[in-house]
């Protein structure tokens, strides 16, 4: 393919991209668990404006650009106040969860270095941990001491805590981890990280912008945040649950001090002095912008709402698998993430999902075991009486067949 010699109109540009969406995932439907985040039309609206004003802002120089170093530190102060953080608690945006995980593992590792002589540094982090904490590893040379999950899927203290050693840099826990929506026990690994001085990393790229709301609507939240002595870092998705567009976290530090760990400095370049708080140079204004006109729009009551409508259909949609012979809900989740299985031979759940998407319904795929996986949110309200339909549908179509298609994509490789 090459580009053609002469330019089209702006019409003829359109039309065609609009053609391009025709295979897309109809996420405005309902009927997607996860991928994009619909917190209704007044978010949508205020998070198009916002970031048509900002669409060709750079924030690589916010002294060039100081409303958007303005946006940057409200957010992120606006999320510390949200995840009970002191009042020393710093951090940046990045593009996403994996952004804000990759910044949290660097920190980990020149805290290592610097304050502790670290050399060969080594993560500990349960099998149910995102696999940007691998990603990390191989990017940044940890190694990374994986350990497997107890037999309700949280993390297991005890032997991640026996694989805390001298060069131990960071110890991960997840609220809630992705595969099964279940809070590890944070407290237990803070208290394993502290016994070398290590940092603790809690993922709350799912959570951050669940759990407070869900908290203040009378859910039993188990201990997460900085509110957990020796938690060191946490991630949190504007662009999940925070209903903001796609791509926008937050990374945040308890303290300035071990902020500075994370960011790059150079000052020998022909270019002039070089600071990078993350891994990107050049930054869209964009999510940045949509980002806090979406917080700004919402504020804690609009964000309850949403959390009272998105674990309300998570609810219903537990509950109605559960009530179908040969289906199987994954841990006891209470939030918004929801997996299961089947236990009966004759009910393939690839099968199951094959037929679903026939119907027009989108599942992730995870294994091991072979489940289907869902994030809730307030873009299926309305639409779970549906779903279970479907699902009930699907389970007597295929019972006693096989899907061909085993593959468990998180993320697609072209």
């Amino acid at each position: 393919m090459s580009l053609g010699e002469q330019g089209r109109s702006i019409d003829d540009v359109m039309a065609e991209l609009v053609a391009k969406r025709t295979d897309d995932m109809k996420w405005a439907d309902g009927r997607t668990f996860g991928m994009v985040y619909d917190g209704g039309p007044g978010v949508r609206e205020v998070a198009e404006q916002a970031a048509s004003l900002y669409l060709h802002e750079n924030a690589l120089n916010t002294k060039a650009f100081p409303s958007l170093g303005a946006i940057q530190s409200e957010v992120v102060g606006w999320t510390a106040s949200l995840l009970n953080g002191p009042d020393t608690a710093s951090g940046f945006l990045t593009s996403g969860g994996t952004e804000s995980i990759l910044c949290a593992v660097k920190a980990a590792r020149e805290r290592g270095r610097i304050e502790r002589g670290v050399t060969e540094p080594e993560m500990v982090i349960a099998t149910s941990g995102h696999a940007a904490f691998h990603k990390a590893g191989h990017l940044f040379g940890i190694k990374v001491n994986s350990v497997p999950v107890l037999e309700d899927w949280t993390a297991d203290v005890d032997a991640m805590a026996a694989l805390v050693n001298e060069n131990t840099v960071l110890v991960v826990g997840s609220a809630p981890q992705y595969p099964q929506g279940v809070i590890d026990d944070i407290p237990g690994l803070a208290a394993a990280a502290a016994t070398v001085d290590a940092n603790c990393h809690v993922d709350a790229c799912m959570g951050g912008f669940m759990l407070p709301f869900a908290e203040r609507l009378g859910r039993e939240v188990t201990p997460w945040d900085f509110r957990v002595e020796g938690v060191t870092t946490i991630s949190a998705d504007i662009h999940k649950l925070g209903y903001a567009p796609k791509g926008v976290s937050v990374i945040l530090h308890r303290t300035k001090e071990l902020r500075r760990y994370q960011t790059f400095l150079f000052d020998d370049w022909l270019g002039g002095f070089y600071a990078s708080p993350n891994l990107q140079g050049t930054r869209s204004g964009v999510p940045m912008a949509a980002a806090w006109a979406v917080m700004s729009h919402l504020g804690i009551e609009g964000y309850v709402d949403l959390a009272k409508f998105t674990l309300e259909n998570a609810d219903e949609m537990r509950a109605g698998i559960a009530q179908i012979d040969g289906l199987n809900v994954l841990g006891d989740g209470q939030f918004h993430l929801v997996a299961f299985a089947s236990d009966d031979p004759a009910l393939d759940i690839f099968a199951i999902d094959d037929a679903l998407q026939r119907r027009g319904w989108y599942h992730d795929r995870q294994t091991p075991p072979d489940n289907l996986h869902a994030t809730v949110s307030n873009s299926n309200t309305g639409v779970i009486g549906d779903y279970l339909t479907a699902l009930n549908e699907s389970v007597a179509e295929v019972r006693g067949t096989t899907a061909n298609d085993r593959s468990t994509n998180y993320a697609t490789l072209e």
